[in-house]
């Protein structure tokens, strides 16, 4: 074991998937929280975990718990996160990391005050086939990046209860699928300099589609396109001067992608190899950075987290999605 003993926040079903991946990495879950003592107790059975709460407060106070895992839904991640650092503990927290980028300055700053790590659980970032992404990046292997494309898109539920469509829990392809793609984005090209943002409303005022346009300080272009309601490819593609990366279905999860020369020819055809989801990377990081000290972050700080939230802040202020209780 690491150490590190993990808390889960929420039993539903990221959570579910989450804590079958820490047991696939063999990670030391040792108490769940709920609302209901019920639930916790059919969790902590179901996942073999000696402590089951049946309150978020009673979970912070377990002084076997280290670190905590945040699964609740978006509106609730801030003042989730906040009690998790009020209490001691490290926190990694389900994405979108908060509502909006003023909330996640909130949860940076108190965890810097009181010295715990914070991380988004943006798991993709930490999967293999994006590190090694990342290393033929680095190595020049495309040459020049000229564009990003990326989609996310789902048929979920026209349901106007569906949380994806209810306004009152964050609802709205962009926060729950757009993030993806705007992360990916922002991993490869950094932070954008314009946004251009275009969507589709539902009967509930959430957002169905949705689509971005950003330009980087390189010169180069990603655009990007989320839905709820309709299926698409789900691939990535990296365009440079000397090659391309096509990332395959399901880009965002553990799979495959290809490099290309510009000739046609095949340079690298990568082939994830994970057990369980691949939620575990992230776990593994989040220890790996505690036991370095390190309270920021690497692949994705905590400040990056906050300007991409500022992001999606600008894409939401241009097609008008504003949450109950925002300004």
């Amino acid at each position: 074991m690491s150490g590190l003993r993990w808390g889960i926040l929420a039993t539903g079903g990221i959570a579910r998937t989450f804590t079958h991946d820490l047991h696939v990495a063999g990670r030391e879950i040792v108490a769940v929280g709920s609302r209901s003592d019920v639930s916790a107790r059919a969790f902590a059975e179901e996942f073999g975990i000696p402590h089951a709460h049946g309150s978020y407060e009673a979970l912070l106070a377990d002084p076997d718990v280290d670190i905590v895992y945040v699964a609740t839904p978006h509106p609730s991640h801030a003042e989730n996160a906040l009690a998790v650092i009020a209490a001691g503990k490290h926190v990694l927290v389900e994405k979108p990391f908060t509502l909006n980028a003023a909330e996640a300055a909130a949860v940076r700053d108190a965890a810097a005050a009181r010295g715990v790590l914070v991380l988004e659980a943006m798991w993709t970032r930490y999967l293999p086939h994006m590190v090694r992404i990342r290393e033929l990046m680095a190595e020049g292997a495309i040459g020049e990046v000229r564009a990003v494309f990326a989609d996310h898109t789902q048929q979920i539920s026209d349901d106007p209860g569906h949380r994806l469509n209810a306004l009152e829990l964050g609802g709205g392809a962009l926060l729950d699928l757009g993030i993806y793609p705007v992360s990916f984005a922002w991993d490869i090209l950094g932070h954008p300099e314009t946004i251009v943002a275009s969507a589709r409303k539902s009967e509930t005022g959430a957002d169905t589609e949705i689509a971005t346009i950003f330009t980087h300080a390189s010169g180069a272009i990603s655009t990007t396109i989320t839905s709820s309601r309709a299926a698409g490819p789900n691939t990535a593609h990296i365009v440079g001067t000397e090659g391309r990366i096509d990332v395959d279905r399901t880009w965002y999860n553990a799979t495959s992608f290809r490099l290309t020369g510009p000739d046609g020819t095949l340079r690298e055809h990568y082939v994830s190899h994970v057990q369980g989801r691949g939620m575990q990377y992230q776990a593994l990081a989040a220890e790996r950075l505690v036991a370095e000290g390190n309270l920021v972050g690497d692949l994705l700080t905590i400040d990056e987290t906050v300007d991409i939230m500022a992001t999606l802040d600008e894409i939401r202020g241009q097609i008008g999605l504003v949450y109950p209780g925002e300004a």
